[in-house]
């Protein structure tokens, strides 16, 4: 059954944006993000002879509070960046994902492959639009304040026959909406992609680290 599940957000005015800016192209895996750039760029990794760079782009929310994102982009892109433009950059590419088996046990790494990249003006933007599988069945908690959350990982189709997982956090009655949902269903969800700080208990102690979810606004179950 389809029909779109509709969420109370923290900010109405952030849900109005999006309606009102969505992402004009067709694809299973879009993002526009506008933010400044924290550090100068940095070689990354090379591929079939080209380099490419990692940038860290922060995006303030209508909240105020910073999310820190990390960028990957051919070193062409990231070169034609003229820092006497100023510091405000957009990107527009894709969600990807692969994991790090180089510590103990697997990490999920999760960046913003730039397709485009350039200096702009204006807001701050950070928008999302995904359509995957939930490849294992959500699971649905509560906050020590009461607000339902399902988490749901969705696996997103690339080129090849390869796949892109993205963990999405669903609030409120989308969460209890997503709970219903099982392994195999197709969601089409809109939202942001932000950055949280957790502590991990390891062998050598508590480590910080930092996980990018996707939050979703609104979502639609399409079969």
């Amino acid at each position: 059954m389809g029909g779109y599940l509709n969420i109370v957000f923290h900010h109405e005015e952030e849900v109005e944006r999006m309606e009102q800016r969505l992402l004009q192209h067709e694809s299973n895996n879009r993002v526009l993000l506008r933010g400044i750039l924290l550090d100068p760029p940095e070689f990354s990794h090379e591929n079939h002879g080209k380099r490419f760079d990692s940038l860290l782009l922060s995006v303030q929310r209508l909240s105020g509070a910073f999310d820190h994102l990390p960028v990957i982009a051919e070193h062409e892109l990231v070169s034609g960046l003229d820092p006497l433009e100023g510091p405000m950059v957009e990107v527009t590419g894709q969600i990807r994902s692969y994991n790090n088996r180089s510590g103990q046990g697997r990490r999920l790494v999760i960046s913003v492959y730039a397709e485009t990249l350039h200096h702009c003006g204006g807001e701050p933007e950070n928008q999302v639009q995904l359509t995957g599988t939930i490849c294992r069945d959500p699971v649905y908690r509560r906050t020590p304040l009461g607000r339902e959350i399902s988490d749901v990982m969705l696996a997103v189709e690339r080129k090849y026959r390869r796949k892109d997982y993205v963990p999405c956090i669903l609030w409120g009655s989308v969460a209890r909406m997503a709970s219903e949902c099982e392994k195999g269903d197709t969601l089409y969800i809109q939202g942001r992609l932000q950055s949280r700080l957790y502590t991990k208990q390891t062998e050598t102690g508590a480590e910080e680290r930092t996980a990018y979810e996707l939050s979703a606004i609104t979502a639609e179950r399409l079969y």
